[in-house]
């Protein structure tokens, strides 16, 4: 059976990812695991008394581990595994664990932060497993997954980034109870909104046409297939919030390095925004080759 990571949440502020996750894992018929991520900068007391900080540390652990089995026993799930440990780089572990050990997902409260690249963005950038971040402010109707694909790139890797953020939805779809929604937003820069240079809606018509074969390809009703035209941050956080989505699916280049630095790319633009929870799917060859054959 297929595997969950499922990162506990560490804040009251966040959202219950232990009760959501071991949901979601029931409802898409996989395994989940539980880890407890606990990091505190402690008081140095190693050049005088030294013992001190390893017993702190395991007490915090210890605390952790059993807070999380609390919640568990609270949803009749005590037979669930739960690792709690002391590590100050979550990414790292997490998402070097999570590969090693063949998980399908991993599942992850957001970390709502003012910090330049926090915690999920370096996760965004390192994981080769598909990311769930569970929304702290979830729009409270609806059940329905929206799928974002760039059929305006020839490369490659964008397109089987695509096939594999639809079959993701796809499936999160059928084991939620919603319907399917893919969107594709014709990028228009604000200059030329803000001239009125050119109309929108002829935009996304011409998009529309343009790619018709592709979108049929998805064999899906009219209603449920969205082409427009505009920012695509803005574009695609207007439509979840119309469409009351629980879910978003989109896939991350993850560009590192000074490049990644500047540039950035849509899955984290999005993340701050979104009330729906979002699902990131990694441009990791080997990943992509499996959801998509």
């Amino acid at each position: 059976m297929d595997k969950v990571y499922i990162i506990a949440q560490k804040a009251d502020s966040q959202s219950d990812a232990v009760t959501q996750g071991v949901k979601l894992a029931l409802q898409l018929q996989m395994a989940p695991e539980i880890y407890a991520y606990s990091y505190e900068h402690l008081p140095d007391f190693d050049h005088y008394i030294p013992v001190v900080t390893p017993v702190t540390q395991a007490a915090i652990v210890k605390k952790a581990k059993k807070a999380v089995e609390q919640k568990l026993a609270d949803l009749g799930a005590e037979q669930i595994p739960v690792q709690s440990l002391w590590c100050k780089h979550l990414y790292e572990h997490a998402s070097k664990t999570a590969h090693e050990q063949g998980f399908k997902l991993i599942v992850k409260a957001i970390h709502a932060s003012d910090r330049f690249l926090p915690t999920d963005w370096h996760l965004i950038r390192h994981t080769k497993v598909p990311v769930l971040f569970l929304s702290d402010k979830p729009q409270q109707t609806g059940k329905d997954v929206l799928v974002a694909v760039d059929l305006g790139s020839n490369s490659p890797v964008k397109q089987k980034l695509n096939k594999a953020a639809v079959a993701r939805g796809r499936a999160l779809a059928q084991a939620t109870g919603g319907k399917l929604h893919v969107a594709y937003v014709s990028r228009m820069h604000v200059v030329i909104n803000d001239l009125d240079l050119v109309d929108n809606a002829t935009v996304a018509a011409a998009a529309r046409e343009r790619f018709a074969d592709e979108l049929a390809a998805l064999n899906l009703p009219d209603e449920q297939i969205h082409v427009v035209a505009g920012d695509p941050e803005l574009c695609l956080y207007d439509l979840s919030c119309r469409l009351k989505a629980q879910y978003f699916v989109i896939g991350a280049r993850q560009r590192k390095g000074i490049l990644g630095h500047v540039i950035g790319n849509t899955a984290e633009a999005v993340l701050s925004k979104m009330r729906s929870h979002v699902l990131v799917i990694p441009a990791f060859d080997e990943l992509l080759t499996k959801e998509i054959s």
